[in-house]
């Protein structure tokens, strides 16, 4: 057990079967077992009197118990022991199903403590199955005052997850000093004040109190973003290492956007200048354009693929759907065919000999411009000489994968592309080894979109509403509710909601239906009849967040909005208020609370994603949205870019001063340090 990054299969108890358990909470080895933290406290330490006791709260009490009712187990029935608690001000009715024991345990007169939720039942108060101890100084030791929640699956019990950190906690403290555990170089835990690595892993599982509880968080919150900010400085770094290659388009790049038939925004010119002046550096870009949705995004890409022919070389885009990539296939083909650069797309959906053709043309350099899926990065897909590479939606690739494609060529540009707006502070942060240029401007003639939040009762309104634009010959969308991250259930929902309308409010409209277990042959022609204006309405699961442009659909329904996170929902909007009509969208809701009302209220208030992102961000959290093991990190498990700001600027300055005196870390105090990185490095490489 020298080694954390040993598998929790290592462990007595845990087997083949239970390892495949622990995987579903992305607990692999000993250290991610350590860091997987709880998610919440129940702090057990007030003990009330009975006559305090309020209905459905869960609380300590000490009392004095009698037997009431005892039921020994037959056939296929529970066993039940009923006891009477009392203490100087009431009683309480305890109920105990399936534990036989107890009978033999607790008698009349013991006096117990018990934690538990207090309902109000037929004999007055009750609690069942409570957390329980005999009040004698031997389990006195036993409880647990303030006891860790943990996030869990439907395997995984919480005293078994309990029991395993707590085992191995006690083994480390008896095999390791602190100073051979640590992971932070000295000097940053004094000046820092930082409690011991041990000792806050000890603390924040297993609290004796608050205050052990605030410094063990102190501590954790700051290696954490150590660690994420020193793993991003690393990979900067190694980009500027690189020799670039070198490629002169600006005037092939000024000919191309003359010949666009509308004109480029301010923010688009901006950065396409910016990503010119990459293509022209020492150095290979390294670049994320962000922007929202319908910001015009692929015109810098087009800018940039321009550029790379212009240097006698070849550009790829990848992808993350068929969908979204012969979209870019087409538009690529519109704009760039006229000035003689040749595009060719790659999916998997393509014949074998198709794809072999294919294959044997960008090897050969015949074609200039790839667009693709996945596929582009398959083992047989060869360049001729790539110099520019970009991969759209890039939050839903991997780290490997934008790596495989960019191994296809030669220290190759890089650009990425994301709708998903992040608030740029935040952007400097998760995409540390990138310069981040951002489109905060909308083409002319873009109308913002009507959004209204309605309650469920609201529904056939809604839809009649919906009707009048359809008379007018426009397109709608209705998106599916989200069911639990369940595909199938998704599926399944779908299928009902579009039967349901077809019978009933839209039986006179011809209504289509995308989901995500379809073929990619199957979507395509769902999506050809909607853009060919045969479909009037679509019904879809969030299959539709990505790649979908009709212009001529101008209403947008989303059936249990609540159970979307805002991003998302912009994400879903984006598809609509893409031409020149005026489009709306309704978020149709369950009853809900205040703060969820209020949170579908800020759709309602701005179209604005970069603000969206940022609210959004406040309450999910980095993690949930942006999935930091897609950056070849790791998830943030306990820093939260928003509450620890003061931490983070602090960290930030130390692993600069860190670096500006030893940028390799190979001053003998920092070796250990690059070893526990090298390590981190490794295991995220995706």
């Amino acid at each position: 057990m020298e080694d954390l990054q040993e598998k929790i299969s290592s462990l007595k108890g845990v087997g083949p079967k239970k390892q495949q358990r622990f995987l579903k909470l992305n607990i692999e080895t000993l250290e991610d077992l350590l860091y997987h933290f709880p998610r919440d406290y129940e702090d057990r330490r007030e003990i009330k009197k009975v006559r305090d006791l309020e209905d459905g709260e869960k609380t300590t009490l000490e009392l004095q118990v009698h037997p009431l009712k005892k039921r020994r187990a037959f056939g296929k029935g529970p066993s039940l022991l009923q006891l009477v608690g009392q203490d100087d001000t009431g009683r309480i009715v305890i109920t105990f199903f399936n534990q036989p024991y107890l009978s033999q345990m607790i008698t009349g007169g013991t006096k117990l403590r018990v934690y538990g939720e207090v309902k109000r039942g037929p004999r007055g108060l009750e609690t069942t199955n409570p957390d329980f101890i005999l009040l004698d100084e031997k389990q006195k030791n036993h409880w647990q005052e303030i006891l860790p929640i943990y996030p869990l699956t439907k395997d995984i019990r919480h005293k078994e997850l309990v029991k395993l950190i707590k085992n191995l906690l006690q083994t480390l403290k008896e095999k390791r000093d602190d100073e051979n555990f640590e992971n932070l170089p000295k000097a940053l835990i004094d000046e820092n004040k930082l409690c011991q690595r041990l000792m806050a892993l000890e603390h924040i599982h297993f609290p004796k109190q608050a205050k052990g509880l605030k410094v063990a968080k102190y501590r954790l919150v700051y290696e954490e973003f150590f660690f994420l900010m020193i793993t991003l400085n690393f990979k900067k770094t190694k980009v500027r290492e690189q020799q670039g290659i070198f490629l002169q388009g600006d005037k092939e790049v000024q000919g191309f956007l003359q010949a666009l038939p509308f004109e480029a925004t301010k923010a688009q010119k901006t950065v396409i200048e910016e990503v010119l002046q990459d293509l022209k550096g020492s150095v290979p870009m390294s670049r994320l354009v962000q922007g929202d949705v319908g910001s015009g995004k692929t015109v810098v890409a087009m800018a940039a693929l321009v550029a790379a022919v212009a240097g006698k070389s070849q550009g790829a885009m990848m992808a993350p759907t068929e969908i979204l990539a012969k979209q870019h296939y087409e538009t690529l083909s519109r704009f760039l065919n006229p000035l003689g650069i040749s595009v060719g797309l790659l999916t998997g959906s393509l014949t074998p000999k198709n794809k072999k053709m294919m294959q044997e043309k960008i090897r050969e350099g015949k074609i200039d411009v790839v667009v693709g899926t996945h596929a582009v990065i398959g083992e047989k897909v060869g360049f001729h000489n790539l110099s520019v590479v970009i991969t759209d939606e890039q939050h839903r690739f991997g780290v490997r994968q934008r790596k495989t494609l960019s191994e296809k060529g030669n220290n190759p540009h890089v650009l990425v592309m994301s709708a998903t707006p992040i608030p740029r502070t935040l952007a400097y942060i998760l995409y540390g080894d990138l310069e981040v240029s951002v489109i905060d401007e909308m083409p002319k003639g873009r109308k913002p979109i009507e959004t209204k939040t309605c309650p469920m009762e609201e529904r056939d309104s809604v839809y009649e509403q919906m009707k009048e634009e359809l008379n007018k010959g426009r397109q709608a969308y209705v998106v599916c509710p989200l069911i639990e991250e369940s595909e199938t259930l998704d599926l399944n929902a779908a299928i009902d909601l579009q039967d349901r309308l077809s019978k009933n409010i839209l039986k006179d409209y011809k209504i289509g239906l995308l989901h995500g277990k379809m073929t990619y042959i199957e979507k395509a022609q769902v999506m050809k009849q909607f853009t060919d204006g045969e479909l009037q309405v679509l019904v879809s699961t969030t299959v539709v967040e990505v790649g979908v442009d009709v212009p001529n659909a101008t209403v947008m329904v989303i059936e249990n909005a609540e159970r979307f996170g805002l991003a998302q929902l912009h994400q879903l909007r984006g598809r609509i208020g893409r031409g020149e009509h005026q489009s709306y969208c309704y978020l149709l809701h369950q009853q809900v609370k205040e703060a969820t009302r209020k949170r579908l209220e800020i759709m309602e208030k701005t179209n604005d994603g970069f603000l969206i992102s940022e609210k959004d961000l406040e309450i999910r959290g980095p993690g949930e949205l942006f999935g930091l093991r897609q950056h070849g990190i790791y998830n943030l498990k306990i820093a939260n870019f928003f509450r620890h700001q003061s931490i983070l600027k602090k960290v930030q300055q130390d692993v600069k001063a860190l670096l500006q005196e030893d940028p390799k870390l190979q001053l003998e105090k920092n070796r250990k340090l690059r070893r526990i990185l090298n390590q981190k490095l490794q295991r995220y490489r995706d």
